[in-house]
């Protein structure tokens, strides 16, 4: 900010290794990337295992002047005790990567502000353990048959849990008119700022 220099975040909280193997806990990821080149200029990693190894390759990225495309296409790694598939470098990049491409549009946590139509599309599970003031709740399995229930006249923020399925309503609702902003990081990120 001080530089004046350009630039997009995303949020994330992918698992440090396959969820199904025991003993996955979840990192909190965010990466700064030009919005114009996609280079990336910057990561933070918060987590209890796995970090170091995320961060040891986003530095090298960094040194290497790679682009968020490049993240996306690492071949990094994969063992179900150490990491998945996907890596999580590889899902930031590949978020980053819809950032870029006009797929979805993001806002942040602390650009929320009072009077904006917020949709939470989490299971009523998820909800019940907490929510957004004001926030209307329509889980995204039932989104399609209750598109009559939000608004045409104003942007819509979308959220879940984590940002994933967000996505998805984001795409659902772009695709039939609808102005919309995916909350990156969504509800994970949000709650962990309410704590600063």
């Amino acid at each position: 900010k001080k530089l004046g220099t350009p630039y997009q975040a995303i949020h994330l909280h992918p698992n440090s290794h396959a969820g199904y193997y025991p003993g996955a806990e979840p990192i909190a990821l965010k990466i700064l990337f030009a919005p114009d080149t996609g280079k990336l200029l910057g990561a933070q990693a918060v987590g209890r295992g796995g970090v170091d190894k995320r961060i040891d390759v986003l530095a090298t990225a960094l040194k290497g002047g790679m682009t968020v495309r490049d993240l996306a296409e690492l071949e990094l790694a994969y063992a179900p005790p150490y990491g998945s598939a996907k890596d999580p470098i590889n899902l930031a990049g590949m978020a980053a990567q819809n950032v870029l491409a006009g797929d979805v549009k993001t806002t942040q946590w602390n650009e929320l502000t009072a009077g904006a139509f917020l949709l939470d599309v989490r299971r009523s599970d998820e909800r019940a353990k907490g929510c957004i003031p004001d926030s209307v709740h329509i889980p995204l399995d039932q989104l399609r048959a209750r598109l009559t229930e939000l608004p045409r006249d104003r942007e819509i923020i979308v959220h879940c849990q984590s940002g994933q399925r967000s996505y998805y309503a984001c795409r659902i609702l772009s695709q039939r008119g609808f102005r919309v902003r995916n909350l990156t990081g969504s509800y994970r990120t949000w709650q962990a700022a309410q704590n600063l």
